[in-house]
């Protein structure tokens, strides 16, 4: 037993419910407490058992938890039908169904409009089932023969894969010893399937929970294939797995892993701090020369291509070829033409823009290739000033590395999609970057780096433009279209390399807004 909560057995594990022995009060209030960090404004639990089971003993733990207040008076509603709470982050609506005789009743209590937003406890849920959501959490609560109570705990529809991580997490968190930990939301990014926690110990030490769940298939959209897996997208977490490991193999500071599940996508990983390369003023110099480095020494060494994620489970670091490229490109045209600028492309224009762009990237498909972490910006890097050279700089955020340009992550860095990095700081960077490789490989041809950062460097900033405004009108977040200036200047500045004048032509004749035609006539 751990902490009051009885160990899942083996049998328990295999099925999708957990089975919970709460030996005394102390174990129902820690069961409260650990569902309680789980639920969300909207969510229905349904407590169901007989007489004397023990609901409303448990309601009223969930509602103190929910509450943020151990003190709360919780009387039972089994006459008023329901109570109202204010909790920490959405009201709590607290029902007792036992006197109702059917759905129909709950009407004229203005159900469906108090609990729409809320967190809602029901008891005696049968009572009244026709009228209840199906996505639901059930906790079937009974007698056990030895004392105390057993707790049943299953779910229907979407709220299923959140019981299994609840279940998976708190099977991590006993075996690496976080089990006392608090559990903090964290602000998201703009990833939609992957979310992050800090776990906070009463001793103040903290780690952070990874939530990265299997991703969902998506619809085909090229030769019957989604777009994530043509994008070279991670598809689990095993990705994150096998380049973090390849990562602190090379003494990066990469999060060490405490524990996992990969089934369900749960990682309990190092903490590595919050301190950002970043200030009030934009880029520290210092930082990002470092972070730069970080990039020279990943870049100088030779790098296996098939990485260990488990046991009998190899990665193989897919390579960033021409369809993952092109479909990324593509985004411009897909989200970025019609939803900022407010018009299509015709076809002809788009099938121009995709030749255009195939023959530009086929010199960048033909150079030797390295691990591309392909998201090596300012939000993914922590300063650490209590480490040493290198290991100052930690990085997160890399399960969708590829085999690619060594450019795409100098670019990355160096033309950040959220902050503005000075022209100045980056020619000195790019120089930092060109001079040290050469150190360490007399072959390392500067002048062909250069012509590849330009490339790939608009290839990220025209993809970008896209995936933001993808973000606002398919995903409802419009902050990011507040980078769209930023991104465009450094689309401007890279098509001035000579390498992309045919590509700039047409950005110049169906973007002007991107890159204007210059009209200058030339001075005599």
């Amino acid at each position: 037993m751990v902490n009051g909560l009885a160990r899942m057995s083996d049998e328990d594990e295999a099925q999708d419910l957990w089975i919970v022995t709460l030996p005394d009060h102390e174990a129902t209030e820690r069961l409260a407490r650990i569902v309680a960090e789980e639920l969300k404004p909207g969510d229905l639990v349904t407590l169901s058992g007989g007489l004397g089971a023990g609901k409303t003993t448990l309601a009223r733990a969930l509602i103190r938890a929910l509450a943020g207040d151990p003190e709360l008076e919780v009387p039972s509603p089994t006459f008023t039908l329901m109570q109202v709470y204010d909790g920490s982050r959405s009201p709590i609506v607290h029902a007792d169904f036992y006197r109702l005789s059917g759905g129909y009743e709950l009407v004229e209590l203005g159900w469906d409009e108090m609990t729409e937003n809320a967190v809602t406890l029901v008891e005696w849920p049968e009572r009244a089932d026709d009228a209840l959501r199906e996505e639901r959490l059930d906790i079937a609560l009974d007698i056990a023969p030895s004392g105390g109570r057993v707790a049943t705990l299953s779910a229907t529809r979407a709220f299923l894969p959140r019981l299994l991580r609840l279940k998976a997490y708190r099977g991590i968190v006993e075996r690496c010893g976080w089990a006392d930990a608090v559990r903090k939301p964290m602000p998201g990014d703009a990833s939609v399937i992957r979310s992050y926690e800090r776990l906070v110990k009463p001793t103040g030490e903290t780690a952070l929970l990874m939530i990265s769940p299997p991703r969902p298939v998506g619809p085909p959209v090229r030769r019957g294939k989604p777009y994530t897996t043509i994008a070279k997208l991670a598809e689990t977490v095993h990705a994150f797995v096998a380049v973090d490991r390849g990562l602190r193999s090379l003494g990066l500071s990469a999060p060490e892993i405490y524990g996992e599940d990969l089934e369900t996508g749960l990682l309990l990983i190092e903490d590595l701090g919050s301190e950002p390369v970043i200030d009030a003023n934009g880029p520290v110099p210092e930082r990002y020369a470092e972070a730069t480095r970080v990039l020279v020494h990943l870049h100088g060494t030779v790098l296996p291509q098939v990485l260990p994620a488990a046991e009998g489970h190899d990665h193989s670091i897919p390579p960033y070829d021409l369809e993952a490229l092109l479909i990324e490109v593509e985004l411009l045209a897909d989200w970025y033409v019609p939803h900022i600028i407010g018009n299509q492309l015709s076809g002809s224009a788009r099938a121009e823009f995709v030749n255009l762009w195939s023959e530009v990237l086929g010199e960048i498909i033909a150079a030797p290739t390295t691990w591309t972490l392909r998201d090596f910006h300012s939000p993914n890097l922590i300063w650490m000033p209590e480490r040493e050279g290198l290991q100052r700089v930690g990085i997160i955020d890399f399960q969708d590395a590829v085999l690619g340009s060594p450019a795409y992550d100098v670019a990355s860095l160096l033309q950040d999609a959220r902050v503005t990095v000075p022209p100045e700081l980056e020619l000195k960077l790019i120089g930092l970057y060109a001079r040290e490789r050469k150190q360490f490989d007399r072959n390392f041809d500067v002048a062909a780096f250069a012509r590849a950062y330009a490339i790939m460097g608009t290839q990220r900033a025209t993809k970008i433009l896209g995936i933001f405004a993808r973000l606002d009108l398919r995903d409802g977040k419009p902050h990011y279209l507040k980078h769209l200036p930023r991104i465009e200047t450094y689309l401007a500045r890279n098509l001035a390399h000579p390498a992309l004048a045919k590509l700039k032509g047409w950005y110049e004749r169906y973007l002007p807004r991107l890159i204007p035609v210059d009209d200058t006539p030339p001075s005599s």
